[in-house]
């Protein structure tokens, strides 16, 4: 009996022995598998993009989203960022010389002196944007030709006078008082150079070689209206007369078209 006792304790002996080796196996696979879970957690966190990678391939900027892509290095993306980069550099190169010349302020005077011994002084065109003088304007001039200068409508009476100045649409009230009016015969040569501008209030001042000259060594060379409707008279000089400088003169406070031309 003691024998088979014996045996027994030597068998429940040997399996305790058995678990315990058991569970120091699990122990050990544990423990040997917490750090390999640990490097595998880099290994995952690498196949998240970085932050050039969600930039480029989000950016508009042609070339660049070739260049930082997922995956390893290629040769494709070796040539987009040689291609790239030779681009960037050859713009900045421009640039930088285009800017240099700016600031050098590079310019090139030719200057060529020539010596004239007698210049042809041209013919003087006047063209006024107010063909008539307001102040030579005559009660029958307004009869007959009111509506053709635009300060009479149809019927003969003043178009909107709340627009013109008091004192000017006084004095046209005045001249365009056609009551018990007689009308009279009406010469349109004779109207344009009784109201059209005199060069004799316009000249101020005239010089030719020296001597001063005036308004009467000019002469009316022609007559006409361009497409304004505005009176232009060309004054010619007399051949040993030609100015050489002439001011004219601007009168200031004359109403409705007073104003003599500037050369």
């Amino acid at each position: 009996m003691r024998g088979v006792s014996s045996e027994g304790d030597m068998v429940k002996g040997g399996i305790a022995k058995e678990r315990q080796v058991d569970r120091r196996v699990r122990v050990v696979a544990e423990l040997h598998r917490v750090p390999m879970d640990l490097k595998e957690s880099p290994s995952e966190g690498s196949l998240q993009p970085s932050s050039i990678q969600i930039f480029a391939n989000t950016s508009t900027l042609h070339g660049i989203r070739h260049i930082f892509v997922y995956g390893p290095l290629t040769i494709r993306r070796v040539l987009w960022a040689m291609a790239f980069v030779g681009s960037l550099g050859l713009l900045l190169v421009e640039s930088s010389e285009r800017v240099s010349y700016y600031f050098s302020y590079q310019h090139v005077t030719k200057v060529d002196e020539v010596v004239a011994h007698s210049l042809v002084f041209p013919a003087v065109t006047l063209c006024n944007l107010n063909g008539f003088r307001f102040s030579r304007l005559t009660t029958n001039d307004l009869y007959h030709a009111g509506e053709l200068l635009a300060l009479l409508d149809v019927n003969l009476q003043i178009p909107d006078p709340h627009l013109a100045d008091p004192t000017v649409l006084e004095a046209l009230r005045q001249k365009a008082n056609f009551k018990h009016y007689k009308p009279k015969q009406f010469s349109m040569l004779e109207f344009l150079h009784r109201v059209g501008h005199d060069l004799k209030d316009m000249m101020l001042y005239c010089k030719f070689k020296g001597q001063e000259c005036g308004h009467q060594d000019f002469t009316t060379g022609a007559n006409g209206r361009d497409r304004r409707g505005a009176i232009q008279t060309a004054f010619t000089a007399a051949e040993d007369a030609i100015p050489d400088s002439v001011y004219l003169h601007r009168n200031g406070g004359i109403p409705l078209g007073d104003w003599p031309p500037l050369l």
